[in-house]
């Protein structure tokens, strides 16, 4: 297995059914977490790699309603220190 992080940046506040629909991410085949930061308007996925790709990742946020902006650069686990994107403008 190869674990991969993708941040995914949103532009809308997900609706009460996209985060339903997030929420059962986790059901899916491959996917390990999926982890909302409303703060700074991203969301990290973290899957296997030898199961899904980053681009299949970004279209099962999109079928679950996230309007996607961009994909950020990886970026190191969430439980570093300066793990965090700059703030959206």
């Amino acid at each position: 297995m190869t674990t991969v992080d993708m941040l995914f940046r949103y532009e809308r506040h997900p609706s009460e059914s996209a985060m339903v629909a997030l929420g059962n991410m986790g059901e899916i085949y491959g996917i390990r977490k999926v982890t909302v930061n409303e703060a700074w308007q991203t969301i990290r996925v973290e899957y296997d790699a030898t199961r899904l790709s980053a681009p299949i990742v970004g279209q099962l946020l999109r079928r679950a309603g996230i309007d996607i902006s961009e994909e950020l650069p990886p970026m190191p686990p969430h439980d570093q220190p300066g793990s965090q994107p700059a703030p959206a403008k």
